[in-house]
């Protein structure tokens, strides 16, 4: 009886959850009351909040459930290919990265933190964008390091090289996320993230 109805509770949490992601998606974060979202989910009000204690807590749990930690990324590379080096870690968990962008639910996800997600209460999306940038840019500046110390990098420094891919990435991302339907991510990313890393200092693809 307690595993099902810890079972029940935790598939209560995701319902609402994919209704939040669809009536945020529609009406935009602010414009959406958290009855709404529980009225869209067939629940009441109470079971939102057993759950939720606020818009900002849904929110958050919404974005928990898509995000993977950058860092991790690259601990697949080293289980996969313990010999790679720096450079070659960093296009393998770069391009792995890129082709989990696109699965429907992240790109809801992303597009309602990029585009349907105002400033307001305890709701910060560039706070929360600002997070996932100072994560994703402290892994790279290691691993760039690294590449760095073990003479890699061709006339250019860890710090700028971290510059310029992250500049890549962030770009690459807020285009593509406008009209996620035109093209491949992933496909895209790898011809520029080829180019940029041959640059930098060289890498072999294994493609």
């Amino acid at each position: 009886m307690v595993r099902r109805t810890k079972a029940e509770a935790a598939a209560t949490r995701e319902a609402l959850i994919d209704a939040a992601e669809e009536m945020f998606l529609e009406h935009g974060v602010a414009r959406t009351s958290l009855e709404q979202v529980a009225r869209h989910a067939g629940m009441t009000r109470g079971a939102l909040y057993w759950h939720f204690k606020n818009k900002a807590d849904l929110v958050k749990a919404m974005l928990q459930r898509v995000h993977l930690p950058f860092q991790d990324l690259f601990d697949q590379v080293d289980t996969v290919c313990p010999q790679a080096s720096p450079l070659e870690a960093i296009r393998a968990a770069c391009i792995h990265g890129l082709e989990q962008l696109e699965t429907p639910q992240k790109i809801r996800v992303h597009t309602i933190l990029t585009y349907r997600c105002e400033l307001f209460g305890d709701i910060d999306p560039q706070e929360m964008e600002r997070e996932i940038t100072e994560e994703i840019f402290g892994v790279l500046q290691h691993y760039f390091k690294m590449a760095e110390a073990q003479g890699q990098l061709k006339n250019i420094s860890a710090d700028v090289a971290t510059e310029m891919l992250y500049a890549l990435l962030s770009g690459l991302f807020h285009t593509w996320i406008r009209q996620p339907e035109d093209y491949s991510i992933s496909q895209q990313g790898r011809v520029l993230l080829d180019t940029l890393l041959n640059m930098m200092g060289g890498t072999e693809s294994p493609d």
